[in-house]
C-alpha cells in the first residue's frame, strides 16, 4: 500500500475477492515490522528455557520456581487476551503496537535487573501483556495491510519471526548466558523488542481503530458456529501438539535410542521443517483454508501415528518428526485465518478469542501430556497427539463454506 490510512478502516473484511495483489515495497516493510516484533517477543518469551539454571542460582530460587517465569507469562497472557481490545477502544492501532513493544523493552529491562523473583515475575507479567496484545490484533492488522484475500501468506511472514525465535532463542539464550551472564541475555530482547518497535514507527501506517470493542462483544462471537469451530479446531490440534511435542525428546532417547547428537540434529530438522511448514501455510490458507486446516490436522496425525508405530526405527523417526515439524509450522498460520473467516467484521474481537484458545490449549496440553507420559510411558502422549490431530481433520469437513 503507498498511502499513509489503512484502506479497510471501516468495512467488513471479504474473504472471497480474487488473486491477491502485488504487494508494495512499503507493505513489505510493514509487513517485516510485524514480523520482527514477533520474533523479539517470542524470543523473550522462550528465552528463560536457556536460562533457568544460572537464573536460579544467582536469585536463590530452584530451578522449578525459576520456571514459574514461563507460567507467568501464559497466564496474564490468557487473562489480557480477553481484555485488550476492550482497553485499547478506539486508539490508533499503530500506536497500540508500538505502545505494546515499548512495554516489551520496560519488562525485560525490568527483568534483566531484578534483584528478587518476585520483580522478576512482574516483568515477566509485562511480557505477557505485550504478547497478547500483539496476537490478539495480528490478523486484523494484517488484513488491512495486505488485503483480506493475502491474509494467509501475511501471517505466514509474521509467524516465521515465531519459527526463528523457537528454534534460536533457548539455545542462544543459553550461549550468551554462559558467556556474558543471564542478565545481559534477558537485556539483548529488550534490545529486539527496541528494533522492532522503530521498524514498526517508521513503516506501519496509521490504522485507525474501525471499531470499539467491549467483553460482550467479545463473547458475542462465540454464538457464530464459524467461531465456534475455530476456537475447537485451536483448542483440538493445538492441546494434541503441546501433549506430545514436549516429550519427543523423551521419546526419541527411549524409543528411538537416539545419542545426544543425533537427538539434536532431529529436534533440528523439527525446527527447519516449522519453517518450510510456514510458508506453505500461507500460501494454502489464501488458496483453501478448508483444505489448508484439513491437511495441518492430516500431516500432524500421520506424523504422530507413525512415531507411535515405527518410531524405533531411526530413519522413520527422523522422517517423521520432521513432517510434524512442517505440520506444526502451518499451524500458526491456518489456525488463526481459519478462526477469522468465521469473524470478517469482527477481526479485533476474534483475536482476543484466538489468542485465549492457543493460551489454554498450551495449558490443557502441558497437563495431559505430564500425566499420560506419567501412567503410560513416553509413547502415551503421542499417543494424544494422534487421537486429537484426527479430531481436527473431522473437524475440518464440518467448517462452514461462507
Amino acid at each position: 500500500m503507498t498511502d499513509t490510512t489503512s484502506k479497510l478502516d471501516n468495512a467488513a473484511i471479504d474473504f472471497d475477492t480474487g488473486k491477491p495483489a502485488a504487494w508494495s515495497v512499503a507493505t513489505w516493510f510493514a509487513i517485516l515490522s510485524m514480523a520482527a516484533t514477533s520474533f523479539a517477543l517470542v524470543s523473550a518469551e522462550f528465552l528463560p528455557a536457556g536460562l533457568l539454571t544460572p537464573m536460579a542460582r544467582d536469585l536463590g530460587i530452584t530451578e522449578g520456581t525459576a520456571g514459574q517465569v514461563v507460567t507467568a507469562t501464559a497466564s496474564v497472557g490468557a487473562v489480557t487476551a480477553l481484555l485488550s481490545n476492550v482497553f485499547i477502544g478506539r486508539l490508533n492501532r499503530k500506536g497500540v503496537l508500538v505502545g505494546l513493544s515499548a512495554l516489551a523493552i520496560g519488562s525485560n529491562i525490568l527483568a534483566a535487573l531484578a534483584s528478587d523473583f518476585w520483580l522478576l515475575l512482574v516483568g515477566r507479567a509485562g511480557l505477557g501483556i505485550a504478547l497478547s496484545g500483539f496476537w490478539a490484533l495480528s490478523v486484523a492488522v494484517v488484513a488491512r495491510l495486505v488485503g483480506a484475500n493475502a491474509t494467509g501468506r501475511g501471517m505466514a511472514v509474521v509467524t516465521l519471526g515465531v519459527s526463528l525465535a523457537t528454534i534460536a532463542a533457548p539455545s542462544m539464550g543459553a550461549l550468551i548466558s554462559d558467556w556474558l551472564g543471564w542478565r545481559i541475555a534477558m537485556a539483548m530482547t529488550a534490545g529486539l523488542a527496541a528494533l522492532a518497535m522503530l521498524l514498526q514507527a517508521l513503516s506501519l501506517p496509521t490504522l485507525p481503530a474501525s471499531t470499539s470493542n467491549s467483553l460482550a462483544d467479545v463473547f458475542r462471537l462465540t454464538a457464530r458456529r464459524g467461531v465456534q469451530l475455530g476456537m475447537l479446531a485451536i483448542l483440538l490440534l493445538m492441546t494434541g501438539h503441546f501433549a506430545g511435542s514436549v516429550y519427543l525428546r523423551p521419546f526419541l532417547e527411549q524409543v528411538t535410542h537416539l545419542e545426544t547428537e543425533w537427538l539434536a540434529l532431529a529436534l533440528l530438522g523439527f525446527g527447519i521443517a516449522s519453517v518450510i511448514g510456514n510458508v506453505a501455510g500461507g500460501r494454502m490458507a489464501d488458496a483453501s483454508i478448508h483444505l489448508a486446516l484439513g491437511v495441518t490436522a492430516a500431516l500432524m496425525a500421520v506424523a504422530a501415528l507413525a512415531l507411535v508405530l515405527s518410531g524405533a526405527h531411526i530413519g522413520v523417526a527422523f522422517t517423521f518428526v520432521s513432517l510434524w515439524g512442517f505440520a506444526f509450522g502451518m499451524a500458526p498460520v491456518v489456525l488463526p485465518t481459519n478462526l477469522s473467516r468465521g469473524a470478517p467484521d469482527a477481526l479485533e474481537a476474534a483475536g482476543s478469542l484466538m489468542v485465549v484458545s492457543f493460551q489454554v490449549a498450551i495449558s490443557i496440553g502441558a497437563v495431559l501430556g505430564g500425566y499420560v507420559v506419567d501412567h503410560y510411558g513416553a509413547v502415551g502422549p503421542l499417543t494424544v497427539t494422534a487421537v486429537l490431530a484426527a479430531s481436527t481433520i473431522a473437524l475440518a469437513l464440518l467448517q462452514p463454506r461462507s
